[in-house]
């Protein structure tokens, strides 16, 4: 049985979202969408808005679903595959709809943690609308919309309106999150292709750096608590080193490590080590073997709260010849 796509929409209060999900159910992509929306307060407000497009809405009100001694969020998942397998409901597809105040990262191990849950539906992505008219305060001021921003796959800058300046904007965010590239949104309105199969949390080879090319000169700026470091190391990796410096890593550092993606070039190794990880859950596997005409070069991307980056990059960079972004 095929797995059931899941996109988690987040994004600080007032970003977007509840607007973002009517364009997605209102438009003509042939899917069956199913979503769970999550609210503040005893009063299911955003139902009412979505309309009756979507394939089931079960609302969460009884507080945030990110709360990690919650079972809200997986009780509701399980009732939906009970009607599924019972044959009262279809659906393709399901989208998660946080409350502005969500931190993803508890939403996001539900779906690793849970045995059945695991089998059942697969995570495509993570969506993260940001405000243009008040995200830099926003960004300075909570460190929950700081870590929405490093969990996504995708950015979504919405109220470029009425904002329409947000250059400055859009770089602060590349330097939080490099992997999730940057779309600009006008009322909700959007290509899906852009929002589905992301395959963001699938073990593959899309690392999808943004900018594309290695920023060599740093303008000063006030630092964000959450930012990327992106690592590219220029020769094959000892297996056994390499493995022991991200063990060591993650023992020290996983509860500030939201995000992390890479590919490996492995000595005496003609196949690429594909690895990911969301805080503490983490997998590698081997992928195919490297093309003549690539370049055979190693890159981790880390997206974190007050990582280390000076120690990051001399552990890593001693396993060989460092190039860093």
């Amino acid at each position: 049985m095929k797995p059931i796509a899941v996109t988690i929409l987040t994004g600080f209060l007032g970003a977007g979202k509840t607007t973002l999900l009517r364009h997605i159910l209102n438009a003509e992509h042939g899917y069956k969408i199913a979503v769970i929306e999550n609210e503040f307060g005893e009063v299911p407000i955003d139902d009412a808005l979505i309309g009756d497009r979507a394939s089931r809405i079960t609302t969460l009100s009884n507080g945030c679903i990110c709360c990690s001694k919650s079972n809200e969020l997986a009780d509701a998942l399980l009732d939906l595959l009970d009607g599924v397998d019972s044959g009262q409901l279809a659906f393709d597809r399901l989208i998660i709809e946080c409350t502005g105040m969500a931190d993803p990262g508890p939403i996001t191990q539900t779906f690793f943690s849970h045995e059945i849950l695991c089998e059942r539906f697969l995570l495509d992505g993570i969506i993260t609308l940001v405000d243009a008219a008040h995200a830099d305060q926003q960004l300075s001021q909570f460190s929950i919309a700081q870590a929405q921003v490093g969990y996504a796959d995708r950015l979504l800058l919405t109220k470029t309106d009425v904002a329409p300046d947000c250059e400055a904007l859009i770089q602060r965010l590349q330097r939080m999150n490099a992997r999730a590239p940057v779309y600009k949104v006008t009322h909700g309105d959007i290509d899906l292709s852009v929002l589905f199969d992301i395959e963001g949390f699938t073990l593959n080879d899309k690392l999808n750096l943004t900018p594309a090319t290695p920023l060599f000169r740093r303008i000063p700026q006030p630092q964000s608590d959450i930012r990327s470091i992106v690592v590219t190391l220029e020769r094959p990796l000892p297996l056994m080193q390499i493995s022991d410096v991200m063990e060591s890593l993650l023992l020290e550092y996983a509860d500030n490590l939201l995000r992390y993606k890479g590919i490996l070039s492995i000595e005496n190794e003609p196949r690429r080590l594909l690895f990911q990880g969301v805080q503490r859950l983490y997998n590698a596997d081997w992928d195919r073997e490297w093309l003549p005409e690539e370049e055979r070069k190693s890159t981790l991307v880390f997206i974190g709260v007050d990582l280390p980056e000076e120690e990051i990059r001399e552990r890593i960079g001693g396993l060989g010849a460092q190039r860093s972004q």
